[in-house]
């Protein structure tokens, strides 16, 4: 793995004020069970930082973190493909792709969520 795919600390939104400043700003995209929210960086890191949201709604505790460990790891490898800025990604469906296809869905799904985002004024 290349030392631009790891996923630090500073990669990471934690806090709740950090999700509530991407959601308060409202710009969101949607495709195949995914949201994907977004604003700038507001605390002078460089690079894309992930968020994840995903509900009880969507299944138990095995299919949550699925679905965070997939996320992720395509956050890992589009990262430095994604304009700067801090992202939230709302998973609403139970379904959670798998094998290399579902990674590579996954992360062009990211790409292209942010793509639509990045056109928006």
């Amino acid at each position: 793995m290349a030392s631009d795919e790891t996923f630090s600390r500073s990669a990471r939104l934690r806090g709740q004020a950090d999700f509530a400043r991407v959601f308060d700003r409202r710009r969101s995209a949607a495709a195949g069970g995914l949201v994907l929210y977004a604003c700038a960086n507001e605390s002078g890191t460089t690079g894309a930082r992930l968020g994840l949201s995903v509900s009880r709604r969507v299944g138990n505790a095995v299919v949550r973190n699925r679905w965070k460990r997939r996320l992720r790891e395509a956050f890992r490898r589009v990262r430095a493909r994604l304009p700067p800025a801090d992202y939230v990604v709302v998973v609403k469906t139970s379904t959670v792709p798998t094998g290399a296809a579902g990674a590579r869905g996954v992360e062009e799904r990211l790409l292209e969520l942010a793509e639509r985002l990045a056109r928006r004024p």
